[in-house]
């Protein structure tokens, strides 16, 4: 879920991107590893 929209629920597969890319950069920003965001 990103935004309070899930993702799976975006319709537009552009938009789904969008949205994963933006739920990555939110995970990294938390000081989490790319490794550990990857495999969730």
């Amino acid at each position: 879920m990103v935004c309070g929209v899930r993702v799976e629920d975006v319709e537009d597969p552009l938009m789904q991107k969008i949205r994963y890319l933006d739920k990555l950069v939110d995970e990294l920003a938390r000081g989490k590893a790319m490794d550990t965001v990857l495999r969730g």
